[in-house]
């Protein structure tokens, strides 16, 4: 019975936790493949509703296509990239650098997923983290899913850790 007991509550804190923050649904990836990246909002800032959600692209992420949202308003902002990638053939030497969801309006007690699908370049590291800085404003107040822990550091020990994906090795 205590077995039982002491499983819900991790299972409850780690949901709590969880929810906590902005998260990815798929937290893995091989390097050289196709992502969709699903990013999930479990709630507002300080109560408020969201009515903007930036992502910042990391280096290595390539060929960025997100997926428009009804009520909200898409915007990219494309840049170059420290090196060039190849994709199919082709030589990439600019691309998406943030994607930006604005002027919609989702509820603090309501959730909702942001998405949009990318290449992760095939020299990016595996069995490494690669993290996805994002800025969450809800009108006045605003929260920042921006730390990255430093070499060694815990990931739960961030009090506004990025979302991120553990990059596997190329299938």
């Amino acid at each position: 019975m205590k077995t039982y007991l002491f499983a819900g509550a991790l299972f409850a804190l780690g949901t709590n936790a969880a929810l906590a923050h902005i998260t990815l649904e798929t937290q893995e990836a091989a390097v050289g493949s196709t992502y969709k990246a699903v990013f999930r909002v479990p709630h507002g800032c300080e109560g408020k509703a969201t009515t903007a959600v930036r992502v910042q692209i990391p280096e290595g992420v390539i060929s960025v296509k997100p997926m428009p949202k009804p009520g909200w308003t898409l915007q990219t902002k494309k840049g170059k990239y420290e090196k060039s990638y190849q994709l199919y053939g082709e030589t990439l030497t600019t691309g998406v650098k943030e994607v930006d969801w604005s002027g919609g309006n989702l509820p603090d007690e309501f959730y909702d997923e942001f998405v949009f699908r990318a290449s992760l370049a095939a020299d990016l590291p595996a069995g490494q983290m690669l993290y996805f800085p994002v800025v969450q404003e809800c009108g006045d107040a605003t929260d920042r899913w921006i730390e990255i822990p430093a070499a060694g550091q815990d990931e739960d020990a961030l009090e506004t850790p990025a979302p991120g994906i553990k990059l596997l090795p190329k299938k």
